[in-house]
């Protein structure tokens, strides 16, 4: 049977009781802040440090593939010396990195800065882990799926800010803002986030005791499957939009700010979906429509495509659909991979965000490559229509898996 947390007060602005709402949200949106408010400044970062734009594009693809491992360790290490004081380390380390990125007087240096400031997905994977710690299964995909969809509002206006404040201050101004943004959360969670691992392993455990028993348990790795499948195409997004949308379509960075967050608008809605019904209807029935949905975007952007009448608004608005199908598939694709083994949620958090971000790392730097003048945006269509479309499968063998346990 699965663990199913008390009821526990929560009190805002109060670190004796676990974080509020409105902390969660302000820890998630940092590190989305982090992923993408920078993206309109490639093309400009490129010219500024004299090298090529795939050099600068290794800003996404090495960031992605650094977070791929910290989350390895993350979770574990949460899980053995509690969530808060591992979240506030994160943070501080978040904004030195930070500090780095702007003093960086070559290409090299900023990549090495920018890998360091990956840390900060550390406020993603404990967020996530606080809740699954006071909640049950379906009440933490709920609560989840709120916390993402305030979070959603960051991507969708952060590319936009960004490419204002490239104009403004020059590629400095976005990560200005990351630095400020760290700060002003690191206060935040020092005054609010109670501890939710009471539990904690014993002085002389090791963190990765209980690795071997999660990574027997085959649902969790058909819940991380189907997440990184059908984020994969986000990710291949974040990788070959830039490119698409300075080359392709001509735009300038605000434009392709302006743009750019356009997922971000059906994730904020998929995430509403994700909060309202996934108690309702149960995870797995959330994610299926998930895919559905993220799949049937991509389908539609791959047949317009191929009758010739791809524009800048039929390319971003099909990709609404992603946004959707990732925001109510996503929520319930965690809070299943943390309960197949709730006492080890902070380890499954890590590691399943990690073979998550991993694989995004992998189709972002893909994408990259494919994409070229000549070619069009004809890979990143095929890419994603791929991604999605496997997506199905992982869970339908966690249904019939469930089935075999149940029966």
């Amino acid at each position: 049977m699965l663990h199913q947390p008390q009821p526990v007060t929560i009190l805002f602005l109060d670190r004796t009781t676990p974080p509020h709402v409105a902390t969660l949200v302000a820890q998630a949106s940092v590190a989305a802040l982090a992923m993408n408010v920078f993206l309109p400044s490639l093309p400009s970062m490129a010219a500024y440090f004299q090298t090529d734009y795939a050099v600068m594009q290794l800003s996404v693809s090495l960031y992605l593939l650094v977070n791929a491992v910290l989350q390895v360790f993350i979770g574990a290490i949460s899980d053995r010396f509690g969530r808060r004081p591992v979240m506030l380390a994160a943070l501080i380390g978040f904004i030195l990195a930070t500090i780095g990125t702007m003093l960086a007087t070559s290409a090299v240096v900023f990549l090495v800065f920018r890998m360091l400031q990956a840390v900060v997905v550390t406020t993603i994977v404990l967020s996530r882990a606080s809740i699954r710690d006071i909640m049950g299964e379906a009440e933490a995909a709920s609560r989840i799926g709120y916390v993402t969809m305030g979070m959603a509002i960051v991507p969708m206006v952060a590319p936009a800010i960004g490419g204002v404040l490239d104009e403004v201050f020059g590629w400095r101004g976005s990560f200005g803002l990351m630095l400020l943004a760290g700060i002003a959360v690191l206060g935040l969670s020092w005054r609010d986030m109670g501890e939710t691992k009471h539990d904690l392993g014993l002085p002389g455990q090791g963190m990765f005791t209980g690795v071997p028993e999660l990574m027997r348990a085959r649902r969790f790795w058909g819940y991380c499957a189907t997440a990184t499948l059908a984020s994969g195409a986000f990710f291949a997004y974040l990788g070959g939009v830039p490119f698409v949308g300075t080359v392709v379509f001509g735009m300038s960075p605000s434009q392709l700010g302006l743009f750019f967050g356009a997922p971000a608008l059906g994730y904020a809605a998929g995430n509403f979906l994700a909060g309202r019904y996934a108690a309702r209807l149960g995870v797995n029935r959330m994610i299926l429509l998930g895919c559905l949905t993220g799949f049937g975007g991509m389908v539609l952007l791959l047949l317009l495509y191929l009758a010739g009448l791809l524009s800048v608004g039929v390319f971003f608005g099909c990709f609404i659909f992603t946004g959707l199908g990732n925001g109510m598939l996503l929520p319930s694709a965690t809070s299943g991979m943390m309960s197949v083994r709730p006492h080890l949620a902070g380890t499954a958090s890590g590691i399943g965000g990690a073979i998550m971000i991993g694989g995004g790392a992998g189709l972002s730097a893909l994408a990259g490559v494919l994409l070229t003048a000549e070619t069009g945006a004809a890979p990143l269509i095929w890419l994603m229509v791929t991604t999605t479309g496997l997506a199905i499968l992982p869970l339908l063998y966690v249904l019939a898996r469930e089935k075999q346990i149940s029966a």
